[in-house]
């Protein structure tokens, strides 16, 4: 049996989403940390359709918390917000496989949770994508144009209070093809 990694499968069982956070900011080496990790996604044929927004400051709380009709709550608490987005230029051109940006973008968002999370970081996903209004509404707050494809966004910060994370195991829902 190979060894396993005890601390790798805790930081994701004990992952949470979190979207209360204190007035502690986020650094910009662990932005950059967390985005890194995201960028060590696997990604279909190594496209990396993936580009990453960061949002500080007054952009974040008077603009974009302001416009949103989502996520409201967590993007006026936090200190910084990245939005993960499909960039245009490095989808798949074949028609049936133009969508994989999808999941090579979810697969860059879940890096980033976990880091967030491995970090000491709390976040929540706040997804954008595949609703227009939404996708508009995110546009018109941050100025990103059409060549970017919003995915979700993703408030962080200092977690202000620690919360136990939900066992989503059941077995009901796993099927075995021997």
């Amino acid at each position: 049996m190979a060894k396993i990694n005890s601390e790798a499968l805790d930081n994701i069982m004990t992952r949470t989403s979190v979207r209360s956070y204190s007035t502690e900011k986020v650094t910009d080496a662990e932005i950059e940390t967390i985005i890194k990790a995201a960028m060590a996604a696997p990604s279909a044929m190594n496209k990396q359709p993936w580009h990453f927004f960061v949002i500080r400051g007054e952009k974040l709380r008077d603009t974009l918390a302001d416009t949103l009709e989502y996520g409201r709550q967590s993007l006026r608490n936090c200190s910084a917000a990245i939005i993960v987005a499909g960039d245009r230029s490095r989808f798949f051109e074949d028609e049936d496989a133009v969508d994989y940006w999808v999941e090579d973008c979810s697969a860059a968002a879940e890096n980033l949770l976990l880091a967030a999370h491995a970090i000491g970081l709390g976040a929540v996903w706040c997804g954008v994508y595949p609703i227009p209004l939404r996708a508009a509404q995110l546009r018109a707050a941050t100025g990103i144009g059409g060549e970017y494809v919003p995915m979700c966004i993703i408030p962080l910060g200092h977690i202000e209070e620690r919360q136990d994370p939900k066992d989503k195991w059941d077995p009901a829902k796993v099927t075995y093809l021997d």
